[in-house]
């Protein structure tokens, strides 16, 4: 790996993380389309479709930690939630993750495009209060629903070696209405679960390139639990809008290089 290859790696990391942590996704919402096409425009190198998942897939899972670790004593972790949509992804997420290997680089990108379009167009309905000041897990929800609506992120999500969290969101915040900062927390603690799934389903289907994921891991480490920070301090509709902006722009990106604009 060139030393400029390692300097862009270390910087979408870092980035992508910071913004990650402040919106609660895992980070491969912003990391997927700049893998994808940053490093061939600096002409440091290029990878592949498949190449960036399994990345993707590492970066997430230290990512996701790293900034739920963060957000431990916010109070904004909705314990019961976590648990019923994170094991509902993880398990889809496995099985999405492997059977990725046996799609085309097209199919992985028209995949994360659907995904992305689904997220926008979720983000536009009306959602909860922004703000919750009693005890996170007095917040109902269909818990049948947000168990199917996980396994389904999951499987998809698998796909394009994310843990689901740019979807994710916009579910927590417009369907299940969970109020935006505990939706942030929560989903980054769900996102933490099931991308062990995804992780492992690469790493069985030997995706993962361990130099340029581990320069992301790290950044992501350190980077995470700093737009976690930044987000406990901002405005809830500007973290909610600066989501829907990222989801927005990313959708409208992989859809030009699936249509091949």
């Amino acid at each position: 790996m060139s030393w400029e290859m390692f300097a862009t790696l270390l910087a979408i990391g870092f980035a992508g993380s910071v913004l990650a942590g402040m919106v609660g996704v895992g980070g491969a919402i912003v990391k997927y389309p700049l893998l994808l096409y940053l490093p061939p425009l600096l002409g440091v190198g290029a990878f592949s479709a498949h190449q960036v998942a399994g990345m993707s897939s590492v970066q997430v899972l230290c990512a996701s930690l790293a900034a739920a670790w963060a957000y431990r004593k916010s109070g904004y972790l909705h314990r019961r939630l976590i648990a019923d949509m994170g094991l509902a992804m993880l398990a889809g997420s496995f099985v999405g993750a492997y059977m990725a290997h046996f799609y085309s680089e097209r199919v992985v990108n028209v995949v994360y495009a659907a995904l992305a379009t689904a997220a926008t167009l979720i983000m536009f309905r009306p959602s909860a209060s922004d703000e919750w000041h009693g005890d996170v897990d007095e917040i109902d929800y269909p818990r049948p629903l947000a168990a199917a609506l996980g396994a389904l992120v999951g499987l998809f999500s698998g796909v394009v070696g994310s843990a689901g969290a740019f979807l994710l969101m916009p579910i927590l915040l417009g369907v299940l209405r969970i109020p935006t900062r505990v939706a942030i927390a929560s989903s980054i603690a769900i996102t933490f679960v099931a991308s062990l799934g995804g992780f492992v389903g690469k790493w069985v289907a030997h995706e993962v390139m361990w130099g340029p994921a581990l320069v992301l891991a790290w950044a992501s480490a350190v980077g995470a639990p700093l737009g976690a920070k930044l987000g406990r301090r901002m405005d809830a509709r500007w973290l909610r809008w600066l989501l829907a902006a990222l989801i927005t722009a990313t959708c409208a990106r992989i859809w030009m290089t699936v249509f091949g604009w």
